[in-house]
């Protein structure tokens, strides 16, 4: 059971990192983080838990392709200009 305490601390301060950057602000997704976690804080069986952990790794990687095609298109916007035009 320790073992998933640390591993749901370490979701939290990934999550919470990530959400530095987040498009409505940071304010906003660390209230939203704080509620989903409190949601769930009472949860006690391992495996809800580590299929909860799961959902939380598949939001980081959803929130790293989320950042990435933003500076993926601001980059595309500043070196390649629009032949439409």
């Amino acid at each position: 059971m320790a073992n998933l305490r640390s591993e749901v601390r370490n979701l939290y301060k990934n999550l919470l990192y990530l959400g530095r950057e987040y498009p409505k602000g940071a304010d906003y997704f660390r209230k939203r983080l704080k509620a989903a976690f409190l949601k769930n804080k009472d949860e006690k069986d391992p495996e809800k838990i580590k299929q909860l952990i799961a959902r939380g790794e598949f939001v980081i990687k959803e929130l790293e392709a989320l950042y990435f095609l933003r500076k993926y298109r601001a980059l595309k916007q500043r070196y390649y200009s629009d032949d439409n035009q």
